[in-house]
């Protein structure tokens, strides 16, 4: 633009210099020959010779072309520093455009360019604004300008055609500027203005034909029948979908009456015949359902596509449904190599457990023996450095699962944690009770012991409670952490290792000499079924009462399951043994006078004598 108005500026300086020139010239002329004929008129005489008109004559003329001569050399001037200003300019705008072909070459690189994009087709690329459009707006003017004109059929299909404006060229479509190619766009594509212009003009006509003839008449009758097509098509595939999964599900029937057996885990029965069946009838209905669904997923936006008004709303739901897959699929690639790095820890602690139960069953069954480490702590040693090791693994394996570094699921994470600690006091104290019973020994599973009133033999014992047989068939079951603070009587393992002294005290007359009282005791200990002959029974005098002294007979036992059959026993041979004896038990008060009454021995006994 400022290179024509400069050039328009320079013709019209020259051209008024010029007519003025003549101009004067001619005036010039006009004076000198008025001058001469009012001389002739005004003298009237021939005072003046005609030598002397002459040569004055003459020198005017000199003086004219003198003048002439001037003016002459005055327009060479002129014209030549006309030519030098026109010179500049050019120099000026060559410089002008060198200077900013330098700065797009160098912007080429980090700038993007925009495209103009139609229908998915990417026509040409525009990096330069005009006037008060950036290259983006330019853009998409461009691209609905040719949507608009594809779309309308009332246009000639040769319309294409470029007009040369003062400084840019539009390339126009029936009398609608379609794009403007601007000196600018020329440097940024390196070629000339004309041929680029050109260039867009082949590329735009050959695009608006294509589009007109998908916008024609005999195209959307097409693709009327098309959608109809597929519709049908759609409909029928349901009809044959159903129809196939009912004769499945007749099948499923047929084959639950015939050959479908229960589902047993050893003797209990999980699921009968009629449940598998409605299983199987519920899996059959999911996947017809999932099948109607993807039947779905394809035949609507092929429905879509079919009208290019709507094809860009069918790419974006085959994007919908086309994008989680991908992710899917591709979540899992990247999780392969994390997936391999759990698989060969959960491997390595697997067979690590493997061996320590091992050891731990060889040291239960005392095949392997180490100093100071008993058979019965194998086991719940085992279970505790098993749980620290799934525990181990699992704090390995945390960073490598999918979302371990989310927010929400180290938010998860960390309330669970707090639920459990808040909630599991108890437990907590149950179990840690239940370590210190295991490593404190104070009993074992079948051993006879008394917790404070209860007695009875151990059935199990976990990590939180303990469970008691009591000698009526009663299971009690006691917390850990009462037993920790309860004192526990163990008849069992005192049993096993010394013999266990059971005892019991009778009450006899200060008639009856201690020695026979003594012997007889312990002859009713010896003839008791369950007391050991060694060590040999015993008898404590414990007391001397008013009316009677104390004796306690005391023997060894092995079995402390049978500790009330034998006590009763005991009790039964005692009495046996005095009576026969013709010893009377006066316990625990009795008083007889001797005046003739009956003795306390049974007439059985008495009889015999």
């Amino acid at each position: 633009m400022k290179k024509g108005l400069s050039y328009l500026i320079l013709v019209i300086l020259l051209f008024v210099f010029t007519v003025d020139t003549r101009a004067q010239l001619i005036q010039k002329a006009e004076d000198i020959i008025n001058s001469v004929l009012n001389d002739s008129v005004a003298d009237g005489t021939d005072t003046v010779s005609v030598e002397e008109r002459y040569r004055q004559e003459v020198e005017r003329a000199k003086s004219m072309e003198q003048q002439l001569q001037e003016m002459k050399l005055q327009q060479i001037l002129l014209r030549s520093e006309l030519d030098n200003a026109l010179n500049g300019s050019r120099m000026a705008d060559s410089l002008r455009m060198e200077e900013q072909r330098r700065s797009i070459d160098s912007l080429r690189m980090l700038t993007q360019g925009v495209p103009v994009l139609v229908e998915g087709d990417t026509l040409f690329v525009l990096y330069a604004a005009r006037g008060g459009y950036s290259a983006y707006d330019r853009a998409e003017m461009a691209r609905d300008m040719i949507l608009k004109v594809g779309s309308d059929i009332s246009l000639r299909r040769d319309s294409v055609s470029m007009l040369d404006n003062d400084g840019y060229i539009d390339v126009m479509y029936g009398g609608r500027v379609l794009v403007s190619v601007t000196d600018k766009d020329a440097l940024w594509m390196g070629v000339p203005k004309q041929e680029l212009a050109q260039r867009y003009m082949t590329v735009l006509s050959a695009k608006i034909n294509d589009l007109r003839d998908k916008h024609s008449l005999w195209q959307l009758i097409k693709r009327a029948a098309l959608f109809l097509l597929v519709i049908v098509g759609q409909y029928l595939l349901f009809r044959l979908t159903n129809y196939l999964f009912r004769k499945l599900r007749r099948r499923i029937i047929r084959f639950k009456q015939n050959r479908l057996r229960p589902v047993f885990i050893r003797d209990y029965e999980l699921l009968n015949t009629r449940q598998l069946g409605r299983i199987l009838i519920f899996l059959s209905n999911i996947v017809r359902y999932l099948i109607l669904l993807l039947q779905l997923t394809f035949t609507v936006p092929m429905l879509f596509i079919i009208f290019p008004q709507t094809e860009a709303l069918a790419m974006r739901i085959l994007n919908y449904i086309i994008e989680p897959i991908k992710m899917v699929f591709r979540s899992i690639g990247d999780y392969i190599p994390n997936l391999f790095i759990i698989i060969v820890i959960w491997l390595c602690i697997r067979y690590v457990i493997k061996g320590l139960k091992y050891i731990s069953s060889e040291i239960e069954n005392e095949k392997l023996k180490i100093a100071g480490f008993y058979p019965d702590w194998a086991q719940p040693t085992f279970n505790i450095v098993r749980f620290l090791l799934y525990a181990f693994m699992i704090a390995m394996i945390y960073p490598y699962l999918p979302g371990s570094e989310s927010g929400v699921f180290q938010g998860i994470s960390v309330f669970v944690g707090l639920i459990v600690s808040l909630g599991s006091s108890t437990v907590i104290g149950n179990i840690i009770a239940g370590l210190v019973i295991t490593y404190m020994r104070p009993y074992k599973v079948g051993d006879r012991i008394k917790l404070n009133d209860t007695v009875g033999n151990v059935i199990e014992k976990t990590p939180f409670v303990t469970r008691l047989r009591t000698p009526k068939n009663e299971v009690v079951t006691i917390p850990n952490s009462f037993i920790m603070s309860s004192h526990t009587v163990n008849y069992s393992a005192s049993a096993r290792q010394y013999g266990l002294i059971i005892h019991t005290t009778v009450t006899i007359g200060y008639d009856a000499p201690w020695r026979q009282v003594h012997q007889l005791l312990i002859n009713a200990a010896r003839s008791t079924p369950g007391i050991l002959e060694h060590p040999k029974p015993f008898v404590l005098e414990t007391e001397l009462q008013d009316y009677y002294p104390c004796y306690q007979i005391n023997a060894y036992i092995k079995d402390a399951d049978n500790l009330g059959p034998i006590m009763s026993a005991l009790h039964q041979n005692i009495q046996d043994t005095f009576n026969e004896a013709g010893v009377e038990i006066m316990s625990p008060h009795y008083y007889a006078g001797r005046d003739g009454n009956a003795s306390t021995i049974p007439e059985d006994y008495l009889k015999a004598d």
